[in-house]
């Protein structure tokens, strides 16, 4: 390792020390990988290694997280999307690597890219118009990812010039853009919260799409068709012998779950000190042990709505509902703003999209439903595909849940949301905290 020529002796000393060691086992477990890490307590600690794993796909089927004064250790049992464990030596090298360094972005997949964030009122054929604006504009879309939840829309986009290949660098159209963007967003409805911003920073694209919902006040708003039972499980209760407050979560379980959760409560500015994460089948069951970063629990009762309120709308914006539909075509000027505008036309609505290229290649989802939120017709589809192109365009079923899961350790789901019963159990037994007793 190299050392920048400012350090002295002694903070080389203090930073081998505080290095993250981490540990990848697969005797241990029949089921599934374990990750281990153990590291000196910083801010935003568990947010980046479960970063890091959500990142390249993977599944936390289960965890166990522990704090001990300034110490930190986690276990996260993994394995790929089908259910296997890890065997691909340059994944279990770039984890260990990754968790060790704490470098948690991958700068370079958004170097020399400009930024575009979009939050508003969604509506049919909004997606349609940013894209034909960005085309009309001679901006290439490079990613985007695209949520709507509760009536809004959060939207990030990363373009380059068509005409340098590279960022926006020209002040006037930036100022183009967003001028352009931000009448599309307003439409006739939506005057005072409609926003745009350009931005040449690198950011983490999901945790700031939760950042900017989430400053939009989603979790506030409610759509025409919401309904309250269909919320995910989300408690707050007090542990005022230790100070803590502890969340409870029970809903369908799905890729990036952990990820969600965990951002939200970051950004809110609570620290996970304790956690377990279960999963039983279609089913997951996490709870968290948080304080303010002050040291202080959950103070009032409008506190405790509100957290629960902003962890149902974090675990519900990705879970969007429709049909999953994957382009995977050629690359061209226009491509997304053709592809949205046939959706239109055909009276389809986006729920979400995420849009990427590869050299030459545009590898796309859209999740679609109907102008009122329903499942498309079978019909439509198989029209806008032949518009689109059938070797192009396909239908997948959503697959939110695993395809494979372990089994429970523990017995039934009676005593789940008992206060702390997840976490003192699994993580005694596994010799994390002491016993409270």
């Amino acid at each position: 390792m190299e050392w920048p020529a400012s350090l002295d002796e002694y903070e080389k000393l203090v930073i081998r020390m505080n290095t993250p060691r981490v540990v990848i086992d697969n005797a241990v477990c029949p089921t599934a990988t374990l990750v281990k890490v153990d590291s000196a307590r910083k801010h935003e600690i568990l947010l980046e290694a479960v970063q890091v794993l959500t990142d390249l796909n993977l599944c936390i089927n289960k965890a166990y997280i522990s704090s001990d004064g300034r110490w930190f250790m986690d276990v996260f049992h993994v394995t790929d999307q089908n259910g296997n464990k890890l065997t691909d030596e340059s994944v279990i090298s770039y984890i260990e690597q990754s968790l060790a360094t704490g470098n948690t972005l991958r700068c370079n997949d958004f170097k020399g890219l400009t930024a575009l964030e979009l939050t508003g009122t969604d509506r049919q054929g909004l997606l349609s118009e940013v894209f034909a604006v960005l085309a009309d504009l001679q901006c290439n879309v490079v990613e985007a990812k695209v949520w709507t939840h509760n009536g809004r829309i959060a939207s990030l986009i990363y373009v380059k010039d068509e005409d340098s290949g590279s960022a926006i660098e020209d002040t006037h159209k930036i100022n183009r853009i967003e001028a352009r963007l931000r009448n599309v967003l307003k439409g006739d409805n939506d005057i005072h919260s409609a926003k745009t911003a350009v931005s040449m920073a690198i950011t983490h694209t999901e945790r700031r799409l939760h950042q900017m919902m989430f400053a939009d006040r989603d979790y506030e708003r409610k759509a025409p068709n919401s309904v309250e039972s269909h919320l995910p499980f989300v408690s707050v209760q007090d542990w005022s012998e230790r100070g803590y407050s502890v969340v409870n979560v029970k809903c369908n379980d799905r890729a990036k779950l952990l990820f969600d959760i965990v951002c939200t409560l970051t950004d809110m500015e609570y620290v996970v000190f304790h956690a377990t994460v279960d999963t039983d089948g279609e089913q997951a069951y996490q709870e968290f042990y948080i304080r303010h970063a002050d040291g202080s629990p959950i103070s009032s009762e409008a506190e405790r709505q509100r957290v629960i309120q902003c962890l149902q709308a974090a675990i519900e914006r990705r879970a969007s509902e429709g049909i999953r539909l994957e382009l995977c075509t050629a690359d061209r000027r226009g491509l997304l703003s053709d592809v949205t505008r046939t959706f239109r036309e055909n009276g389809l609505s986006v729920t979400r999209a995420e849009v990427s290229t590869s050299g030459k290649m545009a590898e796309n989802v859209f999740y679609v439903t109907d102008a009122a939120g329903h499942p498309a017709d079978s019909k439509i589809i198989e029209a806008v595909q032949q518009r689109i192109g059938l070797g192009s365009l396909k239908v997948k079923e959503p697959s939110m849940f695993r395809k494979a899961s372990t089994a429970r350790e523990t017995n039934g789901g009676a005593g789940l949301f008992s206060l702390g019963s997840l976490v003192k159990r699994n993580l005694f037994n596994l010799g994390l905290i002491r016993s409270c007793s």
